[in-house]
């Protein structure tokens, strides 16, 4: 066992983990921080994805060893400080960009990682970011529409499929 320390949605985190740990069940299993689901253990679902220094990460594909150090951030911890929805998550809600959810923490880290490299991507650029993440339940068409609305866009034009 490696004692591993990170800060996690802004909180230090650490505990006792086996080399071959992953993030994912580091910030599941030892922090309780179950929004990150693991879908699919082949790193093509991204229900697990989280940011890790900024950047946008599978954590089923990182071990927790190399996240010592790290800033994470998880789906916990992208609500407003007054508890509210930040607006990726408004916007989801807004324009019905989730069903069964078990995706949604893994789109909405996406979202935001896009949008902070890109404030106003095209409907192109959003299909095109998000070929990593798997939903089995909207088809898509209205998770794109939330992250244009998200990023300030009309979507009204954008026509139903």
């Amino acid at each position: 066992m490696t004692q591993v320390s990170m800060t996690v949605n802004g909180k230090q985190a650490s505990g006792d983990v086996e080399g071959r740990t992953l993030l994912v069940q580091f910030l599941r299993d030892a922090q309780g921080l179950t929004g990150s689901h693991v879908g699919c253990d082949t790193s093509q679902c991204g229900a697990c994805v989280v940011h890790v220094d900024g950047q946008a990460v599978k954590a089923c594909t990182m071990l927790a060893l190399e996240a010592e150090g790290a800033e994470v951030s998880t789906i916990e911890g992208q609500a407003n400080a007054d508890g509210s929805l930040n607006v990726i998550q408004q916007a989801f809600q807004d324009h019905h960009g989730l069903q069964c959810g078990f995706c949604t923490p893994g789109m909405v880290m996406s979202a935001a990682a896009l949008l902070k490299d890109n404030p106003k991507p095209t409907e192109t650029e959003v299909r095109d970011y998000l070929e990593g993440n798997i939903c089995r339940c909207t088809g898509y068409h209205n998770i794109v529409k939330a992250i244009l609305a998200a990023s300030g866009q009309d979507v009204s034009a954008i026509a139903a499929e």
